[in-house]
């Protein structure tokens, strides 16, 4: 369900970082909205800060408790059935008190096995002749590439079939675990690609963004996509980025901000 928080700051950029480090979320994971723009007043009197409104998505409330009259009404059973949530928690303290994996051995909560058999069965589902060569990231991040020839369907159109395996992936690989861990799917190298195109973008709009000291709103991307554009302007003069709107419409807004990254 979708909850807010508000922040400020002596502008939108540190109001907004405020609340991102408070919730611990990525800038693509959060929709932005300034409530005040910061005000500077003069001499320093009747100045004030940036005030935004950043809303992100927070996990349901756990189902609620069985009655404990229909639990005592079963007397036959050892114990009532743990919710599955509490299950999972035990797994993972237990897979966090086994000992060591030895030498060679996948690292306990290693998801490589499970993304190879999903990826491996959907190509097989869709007719590609494809195979998964995983990586696991220093971020813990894991880096999927699809290898093949005449892998074109596979990427669609401005990679949204690619897009599309990713998300598959990731929900199922992530599907019941107590931490979810990110997974990157690419074929051909065609993320690299993608990603010099936006950089390019991101900065050709920002330049004109300064010029004419106008926000501009940046047609609907992915998360990736979006991460891209932040990234690229982050240290960029006078510029800030923010997203904006819910999936799949969600979208970057590359604002003006005087004095902003300047060293």
């Amino acid at each position: 369900m979708l909850q807010h928080i508000e922040s400020t700051g002596k502008n939108e950029e540190e109001a907004i970082q405020a609340a991102l480090r408070k919730l611990g979320l990525d800038r693509d994971e959060v929709s932005v909205e300034v409530l005040e723009r910061a005000k500077s007043g003069f001499l320093g009197i009747g100045s004030s800060p940036a005030k935004v409104k950043v809303t992100y998505e927070a996990p349901d409330p756990p189902a609620p408790v069985k009655d404990p009259e229909s639990v005592q009404a079963a007397p036959h059973q050892p114990e009532p059935a743990a919710p599955e949530q509490k299950a999972q928690e035990r797994k993972a303290r237990k897979a966090e008190e086994a000992p060591a994996a030895p030498e060679g051995a996948a690292p306990a909560g290693d998801r490589t096995g499970a993304i190879q058999d999903f990826l491996t069965g959907l190509l097989e589902h869709m007719e590609v002749e494809a195979v998964p060569r995983i990586s696991l990231g220093e971020d813990g991040s894991y880096k999927v590439e699809l290898v093949g020839a005449h892998l074109g369907a596979l990427i669609g159109r401005r990679g949204e079939t690619l897009d599309a395996i990713q998300q598959l992936t990731s929900y199922a690989v992530n599907r019941g675990q107590s931490k979810r861990v990110r997974i990157h799917v690419d074929a051909e190298g065609y993320r690299a690609k993608r990603e010099e195109s936006l950089q390019r973008l991101a900065r050709k709009v920002a330049g004109k963004v300064v010029k004419y000291r106008r926000n501009v709103t940046l047609e609907p991307m992915n998360a990736y996509e979006r991460h891209v554009i932040h990234t690229a302007l982050q240290d960029y003069p006078d510029v800030t980025t923010y997203s904006t709107g819910t999936e799949p419409n969600r979208r970057t807004v590359v604002a003006y901000a005087k004095g902003e990254h300047q060293s």
